[in-house]
């Protein structure tokens, strides 16, 4: 391969790696200080550690890209001028040009690839941190998207995940209130999954399943015989993004809207134990009828049974004022060594979270619509835990909190106002983790997908 030259498209394609490369570099690092800053409480403001982070953040390309999709969802997370940064960086996502998309086609299907499609777009429909999609259409009529994964995805995660190290040790040299030795291996794993598309095509066919009795929520089909472990192609869903449909709907839309958001994550969560833990903007669209299109299922993970109990638990905890049960719930979550002193700390932050799930009326997600919202509690939270000697959460808290963060921010978008109460009272019903475990090994077993000891899910066989 040495000897053929780079054709223009490719050097095109590097050229673009390069520049995106450049803009991470130039905000990464402020952009991380000033969020830990906004959202975590933390004090970190020395010079040093802003250029510590840069240095590492900056060879970053497809977890940063991932960052700064979930930043960019959050009203008011930073100034408006990083704001606009961060959207550039995800503009600037390196695409392909057609002759090295007809490469990576033929390298995926072989050489007679086209004869397969009726038509293929030789544009690219949309960009991501992994890959590009792209319309085609179907010999039998329907209408397709097709994702090509970039090339050589497999070593850039690798070196991400190589500085995502360095980055969590200068963390530590500088704040011990939450001790992220798991967070590590929590990410590498779901980014080391996100790169095999045959998996996330069984998570595609697992959220059919689970939402096959929800009209409001559509799942794409995927197409086995025109899919590989690096191309995922699927049936095409028509649908517009939120921001534009949230600037003209009325209160009523963004309600209705907001509520097929909560169904579409949570169905999921409280009867089969599965989190989708990226909603940022590009992963599903609305519908002409308000409902909600799911595009990208590669970042989804599955829980044991007693894990979805204790978020119930902690909910009714706080509720009753209930410190035994409290305690119960975080154990069984796998948090270890909490003093009484602790647990009352990390009851004011899930008092904070559950705090519209606990009236009974229709309310905001947060008392403004401020990306800011909860600072103060962050804040006071993160010293008292600092004061304390810290905590070490479990590895499972890394999708959960990157989903409640982005659908907080859905919410926000939307200014929704409804009774959150009601629909979380009518999800949990009477809650049964021995019933949720059977339908989650059903629902796990029918797609093909088995759970491990701490992992997501596994393919079977």
């Amino acid at each position: 391969m040495a000897d053929i030259p780079q054709d223009r498209s490719e050097r095109r394609f590097g050229g673009r790696i390069r520049r995106y490369a450049e803009v991470g570099t130039a905000v990464s690092g402020l952009a991380a200080r000033l969020a830990g800053e906004r959202f975590l409480g933390l004090k970190i403001d020395k010079a040093q550690h802003a250029s510590e982070l840069r240095a590492a953040l900056g060879g970053l390309k497809g977890p940063l890209m991932k960052v700064a999709q979930i930043m960019s969802t959050i009203p008011e997370a930073l100034p408006e001028e990083y704001t606009l940064e961060l959207a550039q960086l995800q503009a600037n996502a390196p695409h392909m040009g057609w002759p090295f998309v007809k490469r990576r086609m033929t390298a995926e299907l072989g050489p007679d690839w086209p004869r397969r499609f009726a038509d293929f777009g030789h544009e690219a429909a949309a960009a991501a941190s992994l890959g590009q999609v792209h319309k085609a259409t179907h010999h039998d009529g329907r209408r397709l998207a097709c994702k090509l994964q970039y090339p050589d995805m497999d070593s850039v995660v690798e070196a991400d995940l190589r500085q995502l190290r360095i980055i969590i040790g200068i963390y530590r040299r500088y704040d011990r209130a939450i001790d992220p030795s798991d967070i590590h291996a929590e990410i590498a794993e779901r980014l080391r999954e996100e790169l095999d598309y045959r998996r996330e095509a069984r998570n595609m066919r697992l959220y059919e399943l689970m939402l096959r009795d929800e009209p409001d929520i559509h799942v794409p089909e995927p197409v086995d015989d025109l899919s590989s472990r690096r191309l995922l192609t699927m049936t095409w869903l028509d649908g517009r993004p939120l921001l534009k449909v949230a600037e003209e709907a009325d209160q009523e839309r963004r309600n209705r809207i907001a509520q097929n958001m909560f169904t579409a994550w949570y169905v999921p969560f409280y009867r089969y134990g599965v989190i989708h833990g990226d909603p940022h903007l590009g992963n599903y669209t609305v519908r002409a009828d308000d409902g909600i299109n799911l595009l990208d299922f590669g970042a989804v993970r599955v829980f044991r049974p007693p894990f979805v109990k204790g978020v119930i638990d902690l909910y009714r905890a706080i509720r009753d004022d209930d410190e035994a049960l409290a305690v119960d719930a975080y154990e069984t979550w796998g948090f270890t060594d909490l003093s009484k002193e602790k647990i009352a700390v990390l009851n004011q932050w899930a008092a904070f979270v559950y705090a519209p799930l606990l009236e009974d009326k229709p309310r905001a997600i947060a008392e403004t619509n401020s990306g800011v919202y909860g600072r103060t509690v962050a804040e006071k939270v993160h010293a008292d835990l600092r004061r304390l000697g810290g905590v070490r959460p479990p590895r499972e808290f890394v999708l959960m909190d990157r989903a409640a963060i982005g659908l907080g921010s859905v919410f926000l978008h939307l200014k929704a106002h409804i009774n959150w109460y009601q629909i979380f009272h009518r999800l949990i019903g009477d809650f049964d983790a021995e019933a949720l475990a059977e339908r989650q090994r059903k629902a796990l077993d029918s797609v093909g997908l088995t759970v491990a000891e701490d992992k997501a899910t596994v393919p079977k066989g």
